[in-house]
């Protein structure tokens, strides 16, 4: 069963990041038909890369980041899905699958834009196809911005299981229907509070595509900034344990 999960998660999050990589990539790489369509186009472009990346991972309930893994660990659900117990074991098969999933989405998404990567284009251009990085850096509110949209993921995500009546599980077990209402969420998360960090509100989303920059040969591409590379894993993080814990209490 675990090995259906590894499958299902690595899929379905490597889905999200093609898709979600490729919007960014679209809108700031030269020579693209979607070249300056703006932020929002990024938003909803996330959203519906979202949607893809939970419907392929039905298997897993869809959770595609660990901030949703171990908010639902923190809010104190036994089964990840019917037949899977929240163990040590469990947990990191998600998270692994999660971060080798980001990892081959942005080799793809890479591949899909091979000749606009190696056009002349900031190099900050090139690594923001990859990964986030902050308009004002500044570490402690970056990741206080980036704990704050991830709370507001995850507290919403274990808001509409119960809502279903299925209790704190992964919200894909809602069908296509729960999957279209995370993909609203994500669109809404990146508009209202995107702006500050670019809104990874996903470990694996950021450090993932981040590790695959640093590899690929891509001309010109800089640095991969890893001194920031911390900021979008531990807000998220916090971000979604915060939420999970505050959850049996604001969600009785």
């Amino acid at each position: 069963m675990l090995g259906t999960i590894f499958l299902s998660e690595t899929v379905g999050t490597a889905m999200l990041l093609l898709l979600g990589g490729g919007v960014v990539a679209n809108n700031i790489l030269p020579k693209n038909k979607g070249n300056g369509t703006g932020f929002l186009m990024v938003n909803w472009g996330w959203g519906l890369a979202v949607f893809a990346g939970v419907l392929a991972s039905y298997k897993s309930g869809g959770h595609l980041n660990p901030a949703v893994t171990l908010g639902l660990v923190a809010s104190g659900a036994t089964e990840f899905v019917p037949g899977v117990p929240v163990d040590a074991v469990s947990i990191m098969t998600y998270i692994g699958a999660q971060l080798l999933g980001a990892f081959i989405g942005a080799v793809l998404c890479w591949l899909a834009y091979k000749k606009q990567f190696d056009e002349d284009a900031p190099a900050g251009f090139k690594l923001g196809v990859f990964s986030t990085g902050p308009e004002i850096r500044n570490p402690l509110w970056n990741v206080v911005t980036e704990a704050i949209g991830t709370f507001v993921l995850v507290f919403v995500v274990i808001a509409a299981g119960k809502f279903s009546g299925a209790g704190a599980t992964p919200v894909a077990n809602l069908g296509w229907l729960g999957a279209l209402g995370v993909a609203l969420l994500i669109v809404g998360i990146g508009a209202s509070l995107g702006g500050p960090t670019g809104y990874a509100i996903n470990p694996a989303r950021d450090l993932g595509p981040r590790i695959a920059h640093a590899v690929l040969p891509i001309p010109d591409k800089g640095s991969s900034d890893w001194g920031y590379s911390w900021v979008p894993v531990v807000g998220p993080i916090i971000g979604g344990v915060v939420a999970g814990l505050l959850s049996g209490v604001l969600l009785p």
